[in-house]
């Protein structure tokens, strides 16, 4: 796998072969001393009021908008000057209010320096979930709901991937299927992982390996429950994690240590 550096200036909490855990804050732009980052594959929290054990989900939207701009810019910072950014993010939101979510954070990203590419609609298929009608069968006030999320592809300075190892463990129908942004698998279940938001392996599966190559760093701002970390372990690439919850952290250990080896 090539060697895997020491890439904080904090303590690392768990290291397995090619992956690191970090317990730490993304808003400090002090964490990571230079950059490493050859992709990121993140599910940001979405400020909708879930319970997270250790993070705020209830801010006011321009306080959002504004922790989002800090820790994108902060990965930014980090990243390598091809790297890409996948970015898992709501279409949109109604609960406080209706919000443009996805073309909020997609322009805060450009601000901080990402360069666009494109977006996926990840078709979960969540309908059943939905409890918010606006006017019950009138057009007074109704409430249009998307059941879809986006998975936004930016870019740092060039798009082309000219370094790494150039290797590739895609198919051509995965290809094929994968290039088509209309992504239809079913999200992930909270108590079978035993956090509030996971989102299921097919996603960051998908991401690493249309986005990067074997042996590159993958990177989680937000590591959660660990899935980008398993999953990029188990397709030969290298992968940092960071999360401000220790709880957190202790479930992706487990996960690295009973999951890499078994994709899925």
């Amino acid at each position: 796998m090539g060697e895997f550096n020491h890439f904080a200036n904090k303590q690392e909490y768990f290291r397995s072969k090619n992956v690191v855990l970090y317990l730490g804050d993304v808003l400090d732009q002090t964490f990571f001393e230079e950059p490493f980052i050859d992709l990121i594959v993140t599910s940001p929290p979405y400020n909708v009021g879930i319970n997270y054990s250790s993070n705020d989900d209830e801010l006011s939207y321009d306080q959002y908008l504004e922790f989002s701009k800090k820790w994108m810019s902060n990965c930014y910072k980090w990243s390598n000057t091809q790297a890409r950014f996948l970015l898992n993010i709501p279409l949109d939101k109604n609960k406080g209010g209706q919000k443009s979510v996805g073309s909020d954070l997609t322009k805060i990203a450009q601000e901080v320096g990402w360069k666009y590419h494109s977006t996926i609609i990840w078709n979960e298929g969540n309908i059943s979930r939905r409890t918010a009608w606006g006017s019950w069968l009138s057009a007074s006030a109704p409430f249009v709901i998307a059941p879809v999320e986006l998975i936004v592809i930016l870019y740092k300075d060039q798009w082309k991937k000219t370094n790494g190892t150039r290797k590739s463990d895609m198919t051509k129908q995965e290809f094929m299927d994968w290039t088509n942004g209309l992504w239809t698998f079913n999200g992930e279940s909270k108590k079978k992982i035993g956090h509030p938001t996971p989102f299921p392996k097919e996603l960051p599966y998908r991401a690493i390996k249309l986005f990067s190559y074997q042996n590159d760093l993958v990177f989680d701002p937000f590591s959660g429950s660990g899935t980008t970390l398993v999953v990029a372990a188990n397709t030969e690439r290298r992968a940092v994690g960071i999360d401000i919850d220790e709880n957190y952290c202790e479930l992706a250990k487990n996960r690295i240590l009973n999951e890499v080896g078994t994709l899925f």
